[in-house]
């Protein structure tokens, strides 16, 4: 029997040395550690273009995900029930492929055994994620998703902190029309992708419903580098507002080339690249005057429930971090965080289907603006401010409670 037990026990075996007897004691408690570490960790699984074309737009989430954790394991972690868990974010790369989008977050998932799931960055990618949520019943909060195409599944497990793209059109066209009711012929350039196409569209619905003439409505292939052509089309038109659609990549050398055949218009707006700094300093002087929209700005006078808090706080916040102004795709990012953590907290759980639920009634006030999710998960509470380059800085010209500047026209 001796023998036996030996067998059974390695650790009475006479034949293990005393020393590794005794390591192998000394690295229980160690194991039971990590392992206790483990489970007081909460993990968000976040599936971004970190390479490829959509690369700084990455950075710009990442950013955004990453002050929200810090901020959030500064104050001792997210409360769950009766005891505080600290959060880690697991980033994967899927390379600014779609494909590849929906692949990373099946593996965070199923292999990082995230607990909850942002959305791969813009319309298209999230859209063809949001399959894998629903299948495997995860909570996900889409960051960069503002297309109702993205949200017309009839899915329980997506949320979005993007209001549609008419938000943005419909008072873009209603300033235009109050302030230059001359300008009545529209050329629309648009990235053949998911949100740039879903937003062009939205713009020549509401051009042509205040009576707008759109003379020029044409779509450019994904990583096009040569826009010559169109914008020779466009210029021979003499449209009166140039609008362009795509990423930040698409718009600074949209504008390059605009600049190189002396094209002109009393409105030129592009969505969504001069709400960011890196637009204004890539394009230089040839950045006056142009118009865009997004979904937040820091001038926004918000008093939160959330971690931030604050416009204000998030951007001091921010600033310490990064030495630089934060954007809505920051600030995004980082209040998907903050929803995630109310959710959590109210929920006192990590359970999925709990969490799930305080999301579709959720109903705060954060430093982003008031959130609320339809029916369909996507956000239905917020007023996008409509912004303009002036003075090299992009100032919010609408609506009124937070207006820094009148809207100006560029060449008469």
């Amino acid at each position: 029997m001796p023998g036996l037990l030996s067998r059974l026990n390695p650790l009475r075996s006479p034949a293990l040395p005393r020393w590794r007897l005794l390591a192998s004691l000394a690295l229980l408690p160690l194991a039971a550690q990590v392992q206790a570490q483990a489970q007081e960790t909460i993990r968000f699984g976040a599936p971004l273009p970190q390479t490829g074309a959509l690369a700084p737009e990455a950075l710009k989430q990442q950013q955004g995900y990453d002050l929200w954790a810090e901020q959030v394991n500064k104050a001792g972690g997210i409360k769950v029930g009766a005891k505080k868990m600290k959060v880690e974010i697991v980033y994967t790369d899927y390379q600014s492929n779609t494909p590849r989008a929906v692949q990373a977050a099946e593996k965070l998932i199923t292999q990082e055994k995230v607990h909850f799931l942002f959305s791969p960055f813009g319309s298209g990618a999230a859209k063809a994620a949001s399959t894998v949520s629903e299948k495997y019943q995860m909570p996900t909060i889409a960051s960069t998703a503002s297309s109702p195409q993205v949200y017309d599944q009839g899915y329980k497990y997506l949320f979005g902190t993007f209001t549609p793209n008419d938000t943005l059109t419909t008072p873009l066209v209603k300033i235009v029309r109050d302030k230059a009711p001359g300008v009545r012929r529209v050329a629309i350039l648009a990235r053949n992708d998911l949100f740039p196409l879903a937003i062009a569209q939205e713009m020549e619905k509401a051009a042509k419903a205040s009576g707008l003439e759109v003379i020029f409505f044409e779509k450019y292939a994904i990583n096009t580098m040569d826009h010559s052509s169109a914008l020779s089309q466009i210029k021979a038109q003499a449209p009166h507002w140039i609008f362009a659609t795509g990423y930040i990549n698409d718009l600074v050398l949209i504008k390059k080339q605009m600049t190189d055949q002396k094209m002109e218009a009393p409105v030129v707006t592009m969505i969504a690249g001069p709400a960011y700094k890196e637009f204004i300093d890539a394009a230089g002087k040839g950045a006056e005057n142009i118009s865009s929209a997004a979904w937040w700005h820091n001038a926004v006078r918000y008093k939160g429930v959330d971690i931030f808090g604050t416009a204000d706080n998030y951007t001091k916040l921010f600033r310490d971090k990064y030495k630089s102004e934060p954007d809505y795709a920051q600030a995004s990012a980082s209040v998907s965080g903050a929803l995630f953590q109310i959710a959590i907290e109210k929920a006192g759980s990590l359970d999925k289907t709990k969490v799930r639920d305080e999301l579709a009634k959720m109903d705060v006030l954060t430093f982003w603006g008031p959130v609320k999710f339809g029916a369909n998960g996507q956000i239905n509470s917020l007023e996008p401010p409509v912004l303009q380059i002036q003075n090299g800085k992009t100032l919010v010209v609408h609506p009124a409670p937070i207006k820094q500047a009148d809207f100006k026209l560029g060449v008469k």
